[in-house]
């Protein structure tokens, strides 16, 4: 464990139970999260590089519109 989240557990020690309980649900989500992140970036991307040559293609012959992201 590295030390800065050692410091992090020891100072969430110091919390009252409910919040400790609270964190540690929170960390918990985030922890799936980040397996469930790494996993996708670990599969092939075919889709994905077939939606950028869709749009790369859409947007050469005209068929996209320029907005900010604002108008999004």
């Amino acid at each position: 464990m590295s030390t800065r989240l050692e410091k992090v557990i020891q100072q969430a020690s110091t919390l009252p139970a409910e919040i400790q309980d609270e964190i540690a649900e929170q960390w918990l989500e985030d922890i799936e999260n980040e397996l469930n992140w790494q996993k996708t970036l670990q599969q092939p991307q075919d889709k994905l590089a077939e939606l950028a040559r869709k749009a790369l293609r859409q947007s050469a012959q005209g068929e996209t519109l320029v907005k900010g992201f604002d108008e999004i």
